[in-house]
């Protein structure tokens, strides 16, 4: 599994709709910013075949203890993001791989090795 960064998210942009590397880092990243607004404003985003984003606010917890010191402390209420995955993305992240086609992604290539000095099946 790895980690796929903005940029790389831009280039597959630019790619698939064939357009300037610098023109899809754009739209990216002011899609970005679009949902971040719009998720510190309080709104829901629903993007169908994907899921939904959300704000929810948490509850105070009036009992909370420092592990360190064992004081006990107020802890106020805040908000959260929540993600919840669409139908589709749900269902494809649900497919069992085939775990040949993931070993043979994950395993190292070893080159054969030539035998020194000629065959093995000579006379010895």
């Amino acid at each position: 599994m790895s980690t796929i960064t903005k940029k790389e998210l831009a280039l597959l942009v630019s790619e698939q709709t064939n357009c300037k590397k610098n023109i899809a880092a754009e739209m990216v990243d002011s899609l970005f910013v679009a949902m971040r607004d719009s998720l510190i404003d309080g709104n829901r985003i629903e993007i169908r075949g994907f899921g939904v984003f959300q704000v929810k606010d948490t509850r105070p917890k009036p009992a909370a203890r420092n592990p360190r010191t064992g004081e006990i402390i107020y802890v106020p209420a805040r908000r959260k993001t929540h993600f919840k995955p669409g139908r589709l993305l749900k269902e494809a992240l649900h497919e069992t791989r085939e775990p040949a086609a993931d070993a043979a992604v994950n395993a190292p290539t070893v080159a054969p090795v030539a035998p020194v000095g000629g065959s093995e099946l000579t006379n010895q």
